[in-house]
């Protein structure tokens, strides 16, 4: 059976689910998203997502048809349609169709769907081994410029440094803002560790508010494990003992090789482990 997208109001096979030449998030990467998982039937952190959605939305002046409360029930009628019980979500405000020219109001009306389906980001030996990155070459966004806080369709600067990282033969691209503070990689928050302390970068050195990344700071908490928001530089990175991702795609991830210099033991570290292992409780049980 064909997957089920809902769109704009309706539940539609995947293959009649057709966005217009002249949607203006096609041609002009105007629109916001999400990235959302289901773990055991239930939506993880599902308000948060949403409300992240329709802060983006109004950031960029985007009203979007529907209200928070229709879009949530919209995430979980999709997930049922399919069936899954552990999949991956991508909710979608699209400025919509209309005539050309970057003029908003050429578009009078936005379009709104909503998929579900499987991801992998990476094989499971990567969350035990950990990755490798390189330092991208690619700034991120000037804090005057687009909001890095807006999680919109125009995702080229984070894809051109993915693509750096796959040339350098490396996973992904840690990458830094105009002072040469790290602020996250292509499409994850990061974290370090040293001493027992984690550190992560604040948002205003340019990196997405994640739903992820506050999910583990609130675990490391519980934990007893101080974690701060503070700048990191590169050196921070290169002599952390620990180094990890945390991403709806990624969920928590080690990074172990960062510009070919190892990281601590190579390996995923003690507090890696412990807050991959909350994390696993936290999203099975609610």
């Amino acid at each position: 059976m064909s997957l089920k997208v809902w769109f704009d109001g309706q539940l539609v096979d995947k293959e009649k689910a057709i966005v217009s030449v002249y949607d203006h998030g096609l041609l002009y990467g105007d629109g916001v998203f999400e990235g959302i998982r289901a773990y055991s039937g239930r939506v993880f952190e599902l308000d948060a997502h949403v409300r992240r959605l329709f802060d983006c939305a109004k950031a960029i002046r985007l009203n979007c048809p529907y209200s928070p409360e229709q879009i949530k029930a919209a995430i979980n009628e999709t997930v049922s349609a399919n069936g899954f019980t552990d999949c991956y979500i991508r909710p979608v405000i699209s400025r919509g169709p209309g005539d050309l020219g970057i003029d908003p109001r050429k578009a009078p009306r936005p379009l709104t769907f909503i998929i579900a389906d499987q991801i992998v980001m990476y094989p499971k030996e990567m969350y035990e081994k950990g990755i490798a990155v390189v330092t991208s070459s690619w700034t991120r966004n000037l804090i005057n410029a687009t909001s890095t806080r807006i999680k919109s369709l125009n995702y080229l600067n984070n894809i051109m440094a993915k693509q750096e990282a796959g040339d350098a033969g490396a996973h992904d691209a840690l990458v830094l803002n105009h002072l040469g503070h790290v602020s996250e990689l292509s499409a994850a928050n990061v974290f370090t560790v040293r001493d027992g302390v984690i550190t992560t970068p604040p948002l205003i050195d340019g990196c997405l508010e994640g739903v992820t990344r506050n999910a583990i700071m609130k675990l490391a908490g519980k934990a007893g494990i101080r974690c701060v928001e503070q700048s990191i530089s590169r050196f921070d990175v290169y002599v952390a003992d620990e180094f990890f991702a945390t991403g709806t795609g990624v969920e928590v991830i080690p990074i172990t090789q960062v510009d070919q210099r190892q990281i601590g033991a190579g390996q995923a570290g003690p507090i890696t482990r412990r807050l991959v292992e909350a994390f696993h409780n936290h999203v099975r049980e609610g």
